[in-house]
């Protein structure tokens, strides 16, 4: 019982440490980024623990849309995931 109040500490140090970026590249859970109005996603990427997003603005007529960038491990596990959401003008 020691043992796993002691990891589940160590977890939520860990965790509590991390930015959601980090927290849904390396460990598996969700993150999501609302863009600024009138902008238009046109692609994302990682550099080391950093996301970077590429936007562009909306043009006339174009919706606000929500995308989302889910990850496909080899195992199965820690699979992470970032939601993108468009707001319109």
């Amino acid at each position: 019982m020691k043992v796993i109040r002691t990891i589940a500490v160590l977890l939520v140090v860990v965790l509590c440490g991390c930015t959601a970026n980090q927290r849904a590249k390396q460990w598996g859970s969700t993150a999501s980024k609302t863009l600024p109005a009138g902008e238009k996603l046109v692609n994302v990427t990682w550099k080391n623990n950093d996301m970077w997003i590429l936007t562009r603005p909306m043009k006339e007529g174009e919706s606000a849309e929500t995308y989302t960038f889910q990850e496909e491990s080899s195992f199965g596990l820690l699979e992470g995931k970032v939601v993108i959401q468009e707001v319109a003008k």
